[in-house]
C-alpha cells in the first residue's frame, strides 16, 4: 500500500509543531472550524509535485508573517520501500525536497507518491470557466505523469512570449518559428496527455460497483479542433497568425480545451445537475482515479477529502467509506465532528483537532 506512517509539521500554516504516527488506515480529522484541519491536508499534499491542494506559494504557508520557513518531514511507506521525505521553505523561497537525506525535486517525489484530493472548492467545478476544469484534468494527468507539468509550464512560457509578439503587432515570421515549435511539442503532448487520462477514467468507471453515478467525459475545443499531432498543431499556428494578431492572443491550443461531464445514468450535463448530483459525480471521478492508479501503479494514492460529507447523505457516505476501504486506500478526511465518520467504525484511525491560545493541538486515537 501507499501510506504516510509518520508526519511531522513545523511552523506550518496554524500548527506550531505537530507529530503523527500513523498506521495506513483512514484518517478521520475532525474539529471547529478554523482549527486546521485543512492545513494537514494541505501539508499531506505536498508530498506530492505542485503547489498542494490550496495552490499557495511556499511563504503563504509559514505558520505567521514574521516566521521565516516551515518543515515538513514524513515517512512514506510505498509498496516496495519506505522513504524518509522532507520538504520545506526557507525566507519564502521555493520549497526544497529531500528523500532519504539526499538533495531531491518534485518529479522524483511524484514517482514515488501519489496524492490525489476533493476540496469544496472543486464544487462548483461544472459551472465555473473552463480553466478550473482544465486546471482539476491536469492534476488528475499528473498522478499518473509526474513530468507533465514540464509540459505545461513550456507551453505556458512560450504561449506568454508569442501572445507579447502578438499584442505588439510583431508580423516578422521569425520572431514566431521557435515559439510555435516549442508550442507545438508542448500543447500536443499536454493534449494527449489529458486525452489518455479521460480514457483512464472512462476504463475505471466502466464495470465498477458503485453506489456514485457514472460521469462521461468529453474533451472538447472552444476552436475547432486541437490538430492531431506536433507537426500539423505548428502548422495551424503559422496558418493562424493573422487571426492572432487580429485578437492579440493565440487562440488555438491546449488553453482552449475544456472537460465536459455528463450524468450517464440520467443522460443530462453535469452543469446542469443538482448540487448534491455535481458532488456524487466529483467523487466518482476521484475514485475512478484511485481506481485506476492502484491498476497501473500496484496501489492507489493518497486520497485527501476535505469537508467530503458536505452534499452526501448517510447512505452516500457510508458508501464512500466502504469504497475507500476495499481500495486499501489511505484516505484523510475532514468534518466538523466524529459522528460524520461513524460508519467507518474501527476501520479509521481519529484526529481530533483543537486550538488553545492560538495554537492548534492534535489528538490521534
Amino acid at each position: 500500500m501507499l501510506a504516510l506512517t509518520s508526519l511531522t509539521l513545523s511552523h506550518f500554516r496554524s500548527h506550531l509543531r505537530a507529530e503523527l504516527h500513523l498506521d495506513g488506515r483512514p484518517v478521520g480529522i475532525y474539529g471547529n472550524n478554523g482549527a486546521g484541519k485543512t492545513n494537514i491536508l494541505e501539508a499531506v499534499s505536498l508530498f506530492s509535485p505542485g503547489r498542494g491542494l490550496r495552490r499557495a506559494s511556499a511563504a503563504e504557508m509559514a505558520r505567521r508573517p514574521q516566521e521565516l520557513g516551515w518543515k515538513l518531514k514524513g515517512v512514506l511507506k510505498t509498496p516496495d520501500q519506505a522513504y524518509e521525505v522532507e520538504t520545506w521553505s526557507e525566507n519564502g523561497g521555493a520549497r526544497q525536497v529531500r528523500i532519504d537525506n539526499k538533495a531531491s525535486n518534485q518529479i522524483a517525489l511524484g514517482q514515488i507518491c501519489r496524492v490525489v484530493w476533493l476540496v469544496p472548492v472543486m464544487d462548483r467545478l461544472w459551472v465555473e470557466a473552463a480553466e478550473g476544469r482544465r486546471r482539476f484534468l491536469d492534476r488528475i494527468v499528473l498522478s499518473f505523469d509526474p513530468t507533465h507539468a514540464e509540459a505545461t509550464l513550456a507551453f505556458e512560457k512560450a504561449m506568454r512570449e508569442r501572445n507579447r509578439l502578438l499584442k505588439e503587432q510583431i508580423r516578422d515570421a521569425a520572431w514566431y518559428r521557435v515559439l510555435e515549435a516549442q508550442m507545438g511539442a508542448a500543447g500536443h503532448r499536454i493534449h494527449a496527455a489529458r486525452a489518455e487520462t479521460v480514457q483512464r477514467l472512462a476504463a475505471a468507471q466502466e464495470g465498477a460497483e458503485t453506489a456514485f453515478p457514472t460521469a462521461q467525459l468529453e474533451l472538447v475545443q472552444s476552436e475547432g479542433d486541437m490538430p492531431a499531432s506536433e507537426v500539423e498543431y505548428i502548422a495551424a499556428l503559422a496558418a493562424g497568425r493573422g487571426r492572432d494578431l487580429a485578437a492579440g492572443r493565440t487562440l488555438i491550443g491546449p488553453h482552449r480545451s475544456d472537460l465536459v461531464g455528463h450524468y450517464a445514468a440520467k443522460g443530462i450535463a453535469a452543469k446542469d445537475c443538482s448540487t448534491g448530483e455535481q458532488k456524487a459525480l466529483l467523487v466518482s471521478l476521484i475514485l475512478a482515479n484511485a481506481r485506476a492508479l492502484a491498476a497501473s501503479e500496484g496501489a492507489p494514492p493518497i486520497l485527501l477529502l476535505d469537508e467530503v460529507a458536505a452534499h452526501l447523505d448517510a447512505g452516500r457516505r457510508a458508501a464512500l467509506y466502504d469504497e475507500i476501504c476495499a481500495l486499501g486506500a489511505q484516505a484523510w478526511m475532514t468534518g466538523t465532528g466524529a459522528e460524520l465518520f461513524a460508519e467507518l467504525g474501527g476501520r479509521a484511525q481519529m484526529l481530533e483537532v483543537t486550538e488553545s491560545g492560538g495554537i492548534s493541538e492534535l489528538r490521534l486515537s
